[in-house]
């Protein structure tokens, strides 16, 4: 394949990635912000969604073509700009798979609730707290990640 449609294909992976996660997380914070059940319901849903749909793909998209760019374009597995970004890429990921599992129980709980015509659970709101933190921890690397990639820095 030819690198500048690697290159490209990695970078609007890149941008689904980082939208998608930066929207989702946007909406349903704002979502969990009014309490309104309806709200929260919808925002679940559609977080989980998107997760299958745009973000599981694109993690994988981005490790494909991350790896094979820097096997097209010379620079070593050893390079410290490549180290970092993988390094980062795997912690992301293990704060990603606990959040996965985390919007998915919120939904369920969000669900039930809503069907019983109750209120959250303290679960709830307990999983959200982790969700945000597993967030705020991801995001900065994240940005760091679009930084060695741009830099490449020894």
């Amino acid at each position: 394949m030819d690198y500048l449609v690697l290159k490209w294909i990695h970078i609007i992976s890149a941008t689904v990635l980082f939208g998608t996660g930066i929207g989702s997380a946007f909406y349903m914070l704002m979502a969990n912000r009014s309490r309104k059940l309806d709200n929260i319901v919808f925002a679940t849903r559609a977080v989980v969604l998107a997760d299958w749909l745009f973000t599981t793909p694109a993690v994988i998209i981005q490790l494909i073509t991350g790896i094979w760019l820097v096997g097209l374009s010379g620079w070593s597995f050893s390079d410290t700009w490549v180290v970092s970004a993988l390094g980062l890429f795997a912690f992301i990921g293990l704060c990603w798979l606990p959040v996965v599992w985390l919007q998915i129980e919120m939904r369920k709980m969000a669900e039930a609730a809503l069907t019983s015509r109750c209120e959250l659970p303290a679960r709830y709101w307990s999983f959200e707290r982790w969700w945000i933190v597993l967030g705020c921890l991801a995001f900065p690397a994240t940005l760091l990640i679009f930084y060695l990639m741009v830099f490449k820095p020894d």
